[in-house]
């Protein structure tokens, strides 16, 4: 994209001047902006900050303010003139504690307080069964010096459980665990925090003679914590969407407050959940303020907190206010978006006007490179008159006439270009006629050339065939002649023990007869062709295999028959025999050159299989196999890489199954054996199907 603005800027004048203009716009305008954003986020978050920390300043003078009234109240109590006479009666010469008990009772039912209770200068109840261990000391020593004393205390579940057990199930709070919270050892918060108040009771004589003891739980205190809110947050001190909130925590787990909780029902407050790592080591660990943004439950509020300090110096939990950061970024974001298209006002005004203010300029300019564009593609075209008369427009004027002397010449060069065109289109034609007609004859003499060596190959070969045919039929014909005079002469029980032989010899002369007239065949196909009968195929093979079981035995090769096809096909069985030879001959070898130091490692299976309209013959062995640059030349006429072959075996084999309709290929790696595949169709027919069918039935 940078690529092709920068492309687009440098192509073209206009846009470079534009670029000049605006630089400045664009290259300030975003920095303003930027430090807008800055300077805005900075003094906005500044001035939230410093809200939140007066609202945590109000809170906690609220909060001191609560006690101080708690106490006010009890002093009013005890300073009533019902009070102060079953006080002179309780210390009097003759103590009754009975009318004592009767206003303790009548202030615990005024609900003022969750607990009331009297107890000596030792901590001892009066008035009650609590027994001793119910002084806070600081608190008496305090309230004997200042008549009287207010604070915040803990009490734990077993001291809550002793004044009432109602209260010991009140401050019960199940801790919900979170993973940015430091981890809790217990499952539930069994403490309460305690406004805690103490006023002396005093005898006639003034003397200290008991201390009047009230306290009120915090926990889940929603009147006392909604009041705080009132008075930190009330109407018209947030934005409009914003919620102000207020929280006691015990420790850090929050014990009252009106956060809202979490996917939960309106109304439900998020009591039970945990302080942050961070605020927990800053406030109760160090004793010191946190002010910053915080992710409090659900929302990113912006947060105060400051710890909550007991009767004993002790930071037994924390104080926080704050509200929603949301309407306040929402404000601010939307003030961003004002600023943002303002700017794009700006720069869309200034594009405007430069665009404009360019295009008066750029004019003739840009009227002269399409002009001079046209004229480089071959048009004939002028700028015209211009409207300008400026230094431009004489330029463009000037053009025009050089374009004009341009033209003149550029005419005169072209009629002399036609004139020598014609010549050597004359010329050219003269030699392409005399180029096609000496690559015809030189075809011809190649074709020609092929034919007479072919012709004269196979005349060669059909001397020879001819006169080693004439030689090798008188000898076999003496033999067989022989051996009908030799089987004639014998008698039947001396004939019996070789009549095997004898007929095996016979056989032999016979198939180097049928030789001599494949070679014969091979040499002149049209003059001979092979008589074809009904034949099975097993059978077939069976009978090749008497011929070469010597051979397999003498070199320790295992020879594995799966035949399976009974479908009869017309053929010549001495034909098909002589191809079967050639390919078991064929393996021989290629296992000798392959296992000839490991006997009885070699192997040759032969399968036959009905395939379609036809017969599948399979020779496999697993010898030397082929490689791969001569796996298509093994059918080639005395093609051979075998010491004393003729080349023919493989050849032959292939005119006898091409001349009844048959195929043979092969498949093979060199070390991994070869595979010869031999297809005998039912009804003889020339079928040139190739290696693609042979994949097919396979």
């Amino acid at each position: 994209m940078l690529n092709r603005v920068y492309q687009l800027i440098s192509s073209s004048l206009r846009y470079r001047l534009l670029a000049l203009v605006l630089f400045p716009i664009l290259l300030v305008m975003p920095f303003v902006v930027g430090m807008a954003y800055l300077w805005s986020n900075e003094v906005s978050y500044r001035q939230l900050l410093m809200k939140v920390s007066t609202d945590l300043s109000v809170a906690h003078e609220a909060f001191e303010d609560q006690q101080r009234d708690y106490l006010q109240q009890l002093t009013l109590t005890a300073e009533s003139y019902p009070f102060q006479q079953a006080a002179q009666q309780a210390f009097g010469h003759q103590p009754d504690l009975a009318p004592l008990r009767l206003q303790l009772q009548r202030l615990q039912q005024r609900k003022l307080f969750d607990f009331v209770f009297l107890v000596d200068n030792s901590g001892c109840d009066l008035t009650g069964d609590l027994g001793c261990g119910l002084e806070r000391q600081p608190l008496m020593e305090r309230a004997r010096i200042e008549n009287g004393s207010a604070g915040v205390s803990l009490f734990e579940s077993i001291d809550l459980a002793r004044i009432d057990a109602e209260l010991a199930e009140r401050v019960y709070l199940p801790i919900q665990h979170t993973p940015w919270a430091i981890p809790q050892q217990r499952d539930a918060e069994d403490r309460g925090m305690v406004f805690l108040s103490y006023y002396p009771i005093r005898d006639a004589e003034g003397d200290i003679q008991a201390f009047l003891s009230a306290g009120v739980l915090v926990n889940g205190n929603f009147e006392f914590v909604d009041q705080l809110k009132r008075l930190v947050y009330g109407k018209g001190s947030l934005a409009e969407d914003s919620l102000g909130t207020v929280t006691v925590f015990l420790g850090d787990v929050r014990i009252n407050t009106n956060v809202p909780k979490k996917l939960a029902a309106p109304g439900q407050r998020a009591i039970g959940t945990l302080v942050s790592k961070a605020v927990h080591d800053q406030v109760l660990e160090r004793g010191e303020k946190w002010i910053d943004r915080a992710f409090v439950v659900s929302e990113w509020y912006i947060s105060a907190y400051e710890p909550i300090i007991d009767i004993y110096g002790r930071r037994i939990g924390m104080l926080y206010a704050g509200f929603l950061e949301a309407p306040f970024k929402e404000t601010y974001f939307q003030a961003l978006r004002w600023l943002g298209g303002l700017f794009l006002l700006v720069t869309l005004l200034s594009v405007t006007l430069a665009v404009r203010g360019a295009k008066s300029i750029f004019k003739p300019i840009e009227a002269m490179t399409r002009v001079m564009a046209r004229v480089r593609a071959g048009g004939d075209e002028r700028i015209g008159k211009l409207e300008t008369r400026d230094e431009l427009g004489m330029l463009a004027h000037q053009l025009d006439v050089m374009l004009d002397k341009l033209g003149q010449q550029h005419q005169q060069i072209q009629t002399a270009a036609d004139q020598l065109e014609v010549k050597v289109e004359k010329r050219t034609a003269q030699l392409q006629q005399r180029t096609d007609d000496l690559q015809r004859n030189l075809d011809l003499l190649k074709k020609t050339r092929q034919q007479l060596v072919a012709k004269e190959k196979l005349a060669a070969i059909g001397e020879l065939t001819a006169g080693i045919a004439h030689e090798i039929n008188n000898p076999t014909a003496v033999i067989l002649g022989n051996m009908d005079l030799l089987m004639a002469e014998l008698d039947e029980a001396a004939a019996a023990p070789v009549r095997r032989e004898s007929e095996l010899i016979v056989e032999q002369v016979y198939r180097i007869r049928s030789i001599i007239s494949n070679l014969l065949q091979y040499s002149r196909p049209n003059d001979y062709l092979a008589q074809l009968s009904p034949m099975q195929v097993n059978q077939v093979v069976e009978d090749s295999l008497v011929l070469v079981r010597h051979d397999l035995a003498k070199k320790s090769i295992r020879l594995r028959l799966d035949l399976r096809a009974d479908m009869t096909v017309k053929g010549n069985p001495q034909q098909l025999q002589q191809v079967l030879i050639n390919l078991i001959v064929n393996a021989i070898n290629a296992i000798q050159a392959q296992l000839k130091d490991k006997p009885g490692a070699g192997e040759i299976r032969i399968r036959s299989r009905n395939r379609g309209d036809g017969v599948l013959l399979l020779v496999r062995d697993n010898g030397c196999g082929i490689e791969p640059e001569i796996l298509p030349r093994i059918f080639d006429p005395f093609f051979t890489r075998s010491q004393g072959g003729t080349g023919l075996g493989l050849s032959v084999s292939y005119g006898i199954l091409e001349r009844v309709g048959g195929e043979i290929n092969v498949r093979s790696r060199p070390g991994q054996g070869s595979s010869f595949f031999v297809y005998l169709p039912q009804q003889p027919q020339i079928d040139q199907r190739g290696e693609e069918w042979i994949r097919k039935i396979v």
